[in-house]
């Protein structure tokens, strides 16, 4: 019996938790030595186009086309069959991975220019410098992203998300090792590469159950063997949707390098704040929503498929509306407890906080997103996805664009907001077209608890984050984070939302219980 949705999500958000906690001491040690300076600007800078080939080609995109090609084979029993598709696919991705890194080396400075226009100097030399030793980086992480395929159709979920933990162990080690001897530009180098040896290591730890799990794969170019054509044909419009993704990414960078020094850097602390709840909860019940909604679009059918699309929806929406509420109104403690450090001072935490505040707008859109684009992934259909990407993109620049001359680079975070909603309602409108209306009226009565518990949580997080200031940064974050979980825990459980009492089930080791709103 194969386990259920909710407990596969839970081995995503465990694998993610375990990558984000170390990727937190990470950039509080980053923080430590590089603050918001130059050499901060030009990391981020640098360490955003191998982040973007990665989605561009990597996990996010092979996922969505080869993982129902893949498990469809693996449910009808034709493991020969996948087995050749696996070894061609890795074969057509070795050789994409070679000429992408070699491509980015070459055009290191063409794709400085582009991604920061605002660099100049130093800056832009050490950016250069930077993108030439990160972009292979770029190769090995697509590889890493058929290794999440493979393990995410046999539902091993913890081993594919908590693999890149290893990759910020590489780079702590650095930070640790050579931070109090070098200064910030060298030490800017030797980071760099140590980013590029942890994504060697993340490959070769998944590398062994990927190989059992496929077994003795048959490498290749048969476009003629089953299900190859099928991804590549699915994979082309899903690699364009993502470019349009990727293309908001770079233009929130290219905006953010416009802006005064260090705006760069007090963006990436900020993302990386907001990027938790949508990745511990959409990107979790996402991804182990597409192999199970892979399987009901060839077995049970359309009202299953719908089914676990809204039973996902209802789940985001309780863990995700919580964090968007936790992250505006708690925005200052949390970035002064995990950045406030050496470098960067009560100034870098004041914007920080500003920018998080704003990107909470947008969080259960963002994270909401991911599940509606893989309904539509699972039953095939990757060309709707690009079309409302583009429009929500388009959105979203012209909006931060205009909105960071009055508001600086939180104008930038309030335009991605602005574009991620426009996402959600397009896509939900249309998949809603295909298999019924999704939320019916037990799901649209537990998101209206989550947000009757929400609020009245964030303000009293707040007014205790208020009573301890002063009393030290970790121990001010803590209890105002203590209160709000505490708060919309009882709210909730008192109003008799489903996924509250299944929490709470879980946390007591008690059988579930059957309870309709």
């Amino acid at each position: 019996m194969a386990p259920s949705q909710g407990r596969q999500a839970a081995r995503v958000g465990a694998g993610i938790l375990v990558t984000r906690v170390l990727g937190f001491v990470r950039e509080r040690v980053f923080a430590q030595f590089f603050g918001d300076g130059p050499a901060a600007d030009a990391f981020r800078a640098a360490l955003r186009i191998p982040n973007v080939i990665r989605n561009l080609l990597g996990e996010g995109t092979l996922a969505a086309s080869f993982i129902p090609v893949f498990a469809g084979l693996v449910e009808q029993g034709r493991d020969d069959d996948a087995r050749r598709l696996a070894g061609v696919i890795a074969s057509f991705l070795i050789v994409l991975a070679a000429v992408a890194t070699l491509v980015g080396i070459f055009l290191a400075p063409i794709i400085t220019d582009f991604v920061a226009p605002g660099f100049s100097g130093t800056t832009r030399d050490l950016t250069i410098r930077l993108v030439e030793i990160m972009f292979p980086m770029s190769g090995i992480m697509i590889l890493s992203g058929w290794c999440l395929g493979v393990l995410n159709t046999h539902r091993r979920f913890f081993l594919a998300y908590a693999a890149p933990a290893v990759w910020n162990i590489a780079q702590i080690a650095v930070l640790l090792a050579l931070g109090g001897i070098l200064l910030s530009t060298r030490l800017a180098v030797a980071l760099a590469w140590g980013a590029l040896v942890g994504s060697v290591l993340q490959l070769l730890v998944q590398l062994p159950t990927t190989l059992r799990l496929v077994g003795r794969m048959h490498w290749g170019f048969q476009l003629a063997a089953p299900g190859v054509r099928r991804v590549i044909r699915t994979w082309i419009p899903v690699v364009f949707g993502a470019g349009v993704y990727q293309v908001s990414s770079i233009v929130e960078t290219q905006l953010a390098s416009l802006l005064q020094q260090g705006a760069v850097a007090i963006l990436g602390y900020a993302q990386l704040v907001a990027n938790v709840p949508v990745a511990l909860f959409g990107i979790s019940v996402a991804a182990a929503a597409l192999p199970e909604l892979s399987r009901d679009a060839v077995g049970p059918g359309i009202e299953t498929l719908r089914r676990r699309v809204a039973e996902g929806a209802r789940r985001v929406a309780y863990f995700v509306i919580p964090s968007a509420f936790g992250c505006a109104a708690l925005a200052t403690p949390i970035i002064a407890a995990l950045f406030q450090t050496g470098a960067f001072g009560p100034d870098e935490t004041a914007l920080a906080a500003g920018v998080l505040a704003a990107f909470a707008i947008g969080l259960p859109a963002q994270a909401s997103v991911r599940l509606l684009a893989s309904g539509h992934y699972a039953l095939g259909d990757t060309k709707t996805p690009v079309r409302i990407a583009a429009v929500s993109v388009a959105v979203s620049a012209a909006s931060a664009f205009l909105l960071m001359r009055h508001l600086g680079v939180a104008g930038i975070a309030v335009g991605t907001s602005l574009g991620a909603y426009v996402n959600m309602t397009l896509n939900s409108w249309r998949l809603e077209s295909r298999v019924g209306h999704l939320l019916d009226r037990s799901e649209l009565r537990a998101i209206g608890i989550t947000v009757l518990g929400a609020a009245p949580a964030a303000l009293a997080s707040a007014a205790a984050a208020r009573a301890l200031a002063g009393g030290g940064l970790w121990l001010e974050a803590g209890v105002a984070l203590a209160t709000f979980g505490l708060v919309y825990m009882g709210i909730t459980l008192l109003l008799g939302h489903p996924d509250a009492w299944r929490l709470l089930d879980a946390a007591s080791q008690r059988p579930r219980r059957k309870r309709d709103m």
